[in-house]
């Protein structure tokens, strides 16, 4: 019987499309030593956490590790690639989730939300309604969105045909920006922007992206969400920015250091809301990307090649390995 490893549970319906295909496992704690120890043996790795390197160095039985969603940055391929692991992934899925959550959290920073809710509880309802008179629109902003994968893309849809807003974007394919949306450098995106959203994915050029200068390029009273990688941005340089009131707030799903520490900064300000690395999260997100990464897996043990291979130079490697 195929043995099928997770970092983390899945959504029933996966789970249930995995234990009809082998024997399932649950990591019983996703640090690098427990998923080491326990994942001897594996066939099909399922990643919804960091995947130290050393776990490829003696997996005779390794066929392929699938990440659970699209972003590859816990998967360290040249390490799986080297060993003849087949990498895959589930792109798209939770695209609408997260954008979603975008402008769920845009809206609460520009409607005041987090301090409007404390003082209408702790103080009444003038002091709630107070805060409207620093609230503001959201319909005919600009917004920047940095990465036009299928998240911005998503966002750009939401902006520009529910908002009306006008979109500028930043990508490594100019050209493929859809219609309606304006390609700007980055250092002059970050200035015409009243919102910018990271969306791009963490490589060795995005890493510490929105650095102190280009913060500090940002228009006063601007929004930063980011629902990339936590590295893309320079905490302390917008920790400073935040602390002299030169943006407008933030909105944080993803931290440099997970979980985030309870004493940290970014806590303190009432114009920054954090949230645990969830914009992606749901019942329905969880569902399309558990069932996508099961398919895969599926298919992989059946004999075939993931549709989302995404280290295609490795299957002359794989089938010296698995014959078909």
């Amino acid at each position: 019987m195929s043995f099928i490893f997770s970092t983390h549970a899945l959504h029933p319906e996966a789970e249930a499309m995995l234990k009809a295909a082998g024997e399932l496992r649950i990591a019983s704690s996703p640090d690098p030593e427990t998923l080491l120890d326990e994942g001897r043996g594996v066939e099909i790795l399922i990643v919804r956490a960091p995947i130290p390197p050393a776990f490829f160095d003696d997996a005779p039985n390794l066929r392929a590790a699938i990440r659970h969603g699209a972003g590859l940055d816990m998967i360290p391929i040249d390490a799986a690639t080297r060993a003849g692991v087949l990498v895959a992934n589930v792109p798209a899925v939770n695209a609408p989730t997260v954008a979603e959550h975008v402008f769920m959290v845009t809206l609460a920073l520009l409607r005041q939300f987090r301090p409007m809710d404390r003082d209408l509880r702790t103080k009444g309802w003038t002091a709630g309604r107070a805060h409207s008179d620093r609230a503001m629109d959201l319909g005919g902003r600009t917004i920047g969105i940095v990465g036009m994968g299928n998240v911005g893309t998503a966002i750009f849809r939401i902006a520009r045909h529910g908002f009306g807003m006008e979109v500028v974007a930043n990508s490594r394919s100019p050209g493929s920006l859809p219609e309606g949306a304006r390609f700007l450098a980055l250092d002059d995106l970050v200035a015409a922007a009243d919102i910018v959203v990271l969306c791009c994915p963490l490589t060795p050029e995005t890493t510490g992206l929105l650095n102190r200068e280009r913060i500090a390029r940002m228009k006063p009273g601007a929004i930063l969400v980011n629902v990339s990688r936590g590295p893309v941005v320079d905490d302390a340089a917008l920790i400073e920015a935040l602390q002299e009131a030169r943006l407008g707030g933030a909105a944080l799903d993803v931290f440099s250091t997970q979980p985030l520490l309870a004493d940290h900064p970014y806590f303190g300000f009432d114009n920054v809301i954090v949230t645990p690395h969830l914009a992606g999260l749901t019942e329905e997100s969880m569902m399309r990307m558990g069932t996508g990464a099961a398919a895969e897996a599926v298919r992989i043990l059946n004999g075939g090649l993931p549709v989302n291979l995404r280290n295609p130079d490795v299957v002359e490697h794989y089938r010296r390995r698995f014959p078909a």
